[in-house]
């Protein structure tokens, strides 16, 4: 358990290091003309202020359900401006992370622990999948539908996404789709099936 927790400090610094050196490449938010966004009338900051520390312990703690700890510019406010931000996501055995997307990131996906199924959806509807192992890396582009999703029906899995922007954006679909207020007839004749099915779907797309 130790290795494990010591192995996968390391691939997040691995992570972290990465966003930094990926910035200029995948970043998507406007430029600042200083060198951070200190707090409105605050005249100086100390080191508190580039420290988060919400994710500590994280990895110790057991997850009944695919969860994401995000660190954006709404939880980290030193981001504001800087183009980045982190994800760690943990996946108990068999769970995933339904369908969605970052309307103003590229997701860049490291797999710390696990094995996952991961994939996304170009514009010309073309579908990329891939079995990720430990150590790999995955690109989601900006704005495309993707999942992840773990297959081991044992062993859970944790990953780390890398996103350029400190507020990506997500949009997840089934939530987005079914529990955003669309009509039910819109949705039936969308879908071609009929309001009892849609119910159905909404129902369960609500349940814990």
């Amino acid at each position: 358990m130790a290795w494990v927790f010591i192995k996968s400090s390391l691939f997040l610094l691995i992570s972290i290091f990465t966003i930094s050196i990926s910035r200029t490449t995948i970043a998507s938010d406007p430029d600042i003309l200083s060198d951070f966004i200190a707090p409105k009338k605050q005249n100086s900051v100390d080191a508190n202020f580039f420290t988060y520390t919400a994710m500590r312990g994280i990895l110790q703690k057991s997850v009944d359900k695919c969860t994401t700890t995000k660190a954006t510019k709404a939880e980290f406010p030193v981001l504001n401006g800087q183009g980045v931000s982190l994800a760690v996501l943990q996946f108990p055995p068999g769970s995933v992370n339904p369908p969605h997307y970052h309307s103003r990131a590229t997701g860049l996906f490291l797999l710390l622990e696990g094995v996952l199924e991961v994939g996304f959806v170009d514009t010309k509807d073309v579908l990329y999948t891939q079995r990720l192992k430990a150590g790999d890396i995955f690109l989601f582009p900006k704005g495309l539908q993707h999942y992840q999703y773990n297959f081991d029906p044992k062993k859970k899995a944790v990953g780390v996404a890398a996103l350029g922007s400190a507020s990506p954006g997500t949009v997840s679909l089934p939530s987005s789709i079914f529990n955003s207020g669309i009509s039910e007839l819109v949705l039936a004749k969308s879908f071609k099936t009929d309001v009892k099915t849609i119910k159905k779907i909404k129902t369960a797309t609500t349940t814990p």
